[in-house]
């Protein structure tokens, strides 16, 4: 059996920060995707999600030195689960992106 865990986003990029470690970028930044619907009223209704993107410096992304919030960006990637424990001692469960593809559209 083959396994996979892959999402595609596309999007407005929020918060955005840029680390440099030796020759590569490490960028982390929120990503606004809206999804449309009516509902039972007729009523348009637009659901926005975060999600929280990590990416590296890499062939497949060679463009996340000019991401900046409101970019409007595509993002390949896997689907990473983290279980913590907060200041004050509840068990979380965080979201992550981390990409293999990001693109500015």
């Amino acid at each position: 059996m083959e396994f996979l865990n892959r999402i595609e986003l596309r999007g407005f990029v929020g918060n955005v920060r840029k680390q440099k470690t030796s020759d590569r970028w490490m960028v982390n930044f929120s990503l606004a995707t809206n999804y449309s619907l009516i509902n039972a009223d007729s009523c348009a209704i637009v659901e926005t999600t975060w999600h929280n993107v990590v990416a590296w410096s890499s062939d497949t992304c060679p463009e996340l030195g000019q991401i900046e919030k409101g970019s409007a960006v595509y993002v390949e990637g896997r689907l990473r689960t983290q279980r913590y424990t907060d200041a004050h001692g509840i068990n979380r469960l965080a979201f992550d992106i981390v990409a293999s593809t990001v693109r500015i559209v």
